[in-house]
């Protein structure tokens, strides 16, 4: 894909994600153009241009570029990309910190850019919560309070208010550290109260602006597999901002690939890494080891027979080559696959694991 053969035709709905139902978020057509007068672009020739012709012809920016996607309920879904490839401004129209130039954002099935801004701001403090990079936690309030202040907002009693801080404080394990500052707390416990404040608004949609960027790496870390273990103890709904492969392989249920302001690919981790949708993501993802992702429906090949590997171990093809290896490795010939419904649909022998591995090694 080059940013120069993209049209302004009205995008396509794109697929809904197997036995959701109605998408937690729906995006449709959503344009960011910065610079005065941007509204009146839309639908003209000149959105066809690259972002270096349209700057140079107008003065025009786009920051973002014909974005549709849906996001299930309960999903981890990542968005990442390399600097300046509009990911952060993505985040910021999802709920109108910045103002869309086109396009629709849908929040269950509201319309989040038709609303005027009293309905917006109870739709922020109610229903969507942000965690960011910078922490922005206030200085002169205890972590009880920080946890809390989302509820002072929305105009919750002060026992309601701190009862449901002090359960945000033992669900991000930070009990005992209620009544420190900010300024006494470690990048990363600071973090967990950013998460727990998000938390604590009971919101449907949790969305996370490269919130671990500022930490070392040991505590990124830890905060990844934080996130891990709320989302397994909380399942909400995530929007995840990073501009790290790695995180996003290990945090997201589906990627979303950002260049130049514009969609290079929606998958699964295991898509993404099998089957790159061009050179960019390609290169992208070459140094990955594939055996970490790849599940075994890249590996299987079909059975010779319906006999085939009968009396085998049997795996799902969403087992990680990686997990799959030992059981794989162990038994002297092919292991049996089959999909989420039980059905046989291929086979897998030590050949087809290690040919992965030594791909990985050349």
């Amino acid at each position: 894909m080059t940013s120069t053969d993209t049209t302004v035709s009205t995008p396509s709905a794109p697929a809904p994600v197997a036995g959701t139902g109605t998408p937690a978020l729906s995006v449709r057509g959503l344009w960011k153009v910065f610079g005065p007068g941007a509204e009146k672009l839309v639908g003209t020739p000149d959105l066809r241009l690259s972002r270096k012709e349209l700057q140079a012809k107008s003065g025009h920016v786009i920051g973002v570029r014909d974005v549709s996607f849906d996001v299930a309920p309960g999903e981890v879904f990542v968005v990442m990309g390399l600097s300046g490839s509009g990911k952060s401004t993505l985040v910021r129209l999802l709920t109108r910190l910045i103002e869309p130039t086109a396009g629709t954002v849908l929040l269950d099935g509201t319309d989040l850019t038709a609303m005027n801004e009293e309905a917006l701001r109870d739709i922020r403090r109610r229903r969507i919560s942000m965690v960011f990079q910078h922490f922005g936690l206030l200085p002169h309030r205890k972590v009880i309070d920080n946890i809390a202040f989302g509820l002072e907002i929305r105009g919750e009693d002060k026992a309601g208010r701190r009862a449901r801080a002090q359960e945000m404080v033992d669900l991000v394990g930070l009990s005992g550290y209620e009544q420190n500052f900010p300024d006494q707390l470690s990048g990363g416990m600071q973090q967990r109260v950013g998460l727990a404040r998000a938390l604590a608004n009971d919101p449907s949609v949790l969305m996370f602006d490269e919130p671990f960027s500022a930490l070392d790496p040991l505590i990124r870390r830890d905060m990844q597999k934080e996130v891990i273990r709320l989302h397994h103890e909380v399942g909400k709904t995530m929007v995840f901002i990073t501009h790290d492969l790695d995180e996003a392989l290990k945090l997201g249920d589906r990627i979303l690939i950002m260049r130049d302001g514009e969609i290079v690919q929606i998958g699964a981790p295991d898509e993404i890494i099998g089957a790159p949708a061009d050179d960019y993501v390609r290169d992208f993802v070459a140094e990955v080891p594939k055996s970490h992702v790849l599940t075994l429906k890249w590996v299987m090949r079909e059975p010779a027979s319906p006999e085939e590997g009968v009396g085998a171990p049997t795996l799902r093809d969403t087992t990680i080559v990686r997990e799959a290896a030992r059981a794989v490795l162990a038994h002297q010939g092919p292991v049996r696959v089959v999909d989420e419904n039980g059905t046989f649909i291929g086979v897998v022998d030590d050949e087809d694991i290690l040919r992965v591995v030594v791909v990985e090694e050349q």
